[in-house]
């Protein structure tokens, strides 16, 4: 009897000590475009990271994250790209826009839009297409954090100031962009480590 107790905690201890080792192991290494620290506060954002892309019939879409962290605040920084040569209708954030994750295990994270109106801007390049360029600063619930660790993201939701959009999260993909690959769906499990205050 008490030798399977203590073959019960050894095999629980390994068990642990596995998961750990493997959660770490998964992580991916922090790159930080900027790391500011002086009188009027910090902050630190990582690389911008492709987790959406579409191209068809001329139109082309992107989003990129990036995560940051001002004086100890977590955020999630998203900016949406659209190329087209036709006009490209102004998506809007306001007080009322929300980023919602929607977790493999079924969980839903809501973000917050931290900033006020932003309607981005239309860039036209030099080939004549147009270029639409939005970015939106959202918000970290501490109670999510350790959803956001523990399983990947199925899709995320946009509400915008007058219409919502749905993009589903690719496990992996090569991008026409740069042919890298990216694997959003584990955005949050490789990268959320990065902006935690140790």
């Amino acid at each position: 009897m008490q030798k399977n107790i203590i073959y019960n905690m050894k095999t629980k201890i390994v068990l642990f000590f596995l998961f750990v080792t493997t959660t770490l192991l998964a992580q991916k290494p922090c790159e930080f475009t900027t790391d500011v620290k002086d009188s009027i506060g910090t902050y630190k954002s990582t690389k911008e990271y492709l987790v959406y892309e579409k191209n068809f019939g001329g139109k082309a879409s992107y989003i990129f994250n990036s995560l940051a962290i001002t004086d100890g605040v977590p955020s999630l920084n998203v900016q949406f790209i659209e190329k087209s040569y036709d006009f490209i209708k102004a998506k809007c954030f306001d007080k009322t826009s929300r980023l919602y994750i929607q977790l493999n295990n079924g969980k839903i994270v809501t973000l917050i839009h931290a900033d006020q109106n932003n309607c981005g801007n239309m860039i036209r390049d030099d080939k004549g297409m147009n270029n639409r360029i939005l970015t939106g600063y959202f918000l970290f619930r501490r109670d999510d954090f350790q959803a956001l660790k523990e399983s990947g993201i199925s899709y995320i939701r946009i509400k915008f100031s007058t219409d919502t959009e749905d993009y589903i999260m690719k496990k992996e993909f090569t991008a026409e962009l740069d042919s890298q690959i990216y694997k959003p769906e584990s955005y949050f499990l490789d990268y959320f480590h990065c902006i935690e205050e140790n």
